[in-house]
């Protein structure tokens, strides 16, 4: 017979599983303090990893946002190198002498 676990070769017969044990009040007492920090440990990560989270949601938001803004420079850029050189004016003409 296996087991509670599926362990081989324990059996109730064995001693180890019985319904016999008896806890007394101030190893019950014992047993919720140290669930009770447990879960308030479990708690706290809860709220860091949430906290992380969010953080983590704004840096990448940003991210995004510089990357748009970048990509819309460089655009404009390009935009601007495909335009055609502008000419400049003639300079403007010297009276001649006889004027």
């Amino acid at each position: 017979m296996s087991g509670p676990n599926g362990d081989p070769n324990i059996t109730v017969d064995d001693g180890i599983i019985g319904d016999d044990d008896e806890f007394n009040e101030e190893e019950y007492a014992a047993i919720n303090s140290m669930l009770d920090q447990i879960n308030s440990c479990l708690d706290d990560l809860e709220e860091r990893n949430d906290a992380l989270n969010g953080k983590l949601h704004e840096l990448l938001e940003s991210n995004r946002q510089a990357r748009q803004e970048f990509q819309a420079q460089v655009s404009e850029g390009r935009g601007q190198q495909r335009e055609p050189p502008r000419e400049e004016p003639p300079p403007p003409q010297q009276p001649e002498d006889g004027e």
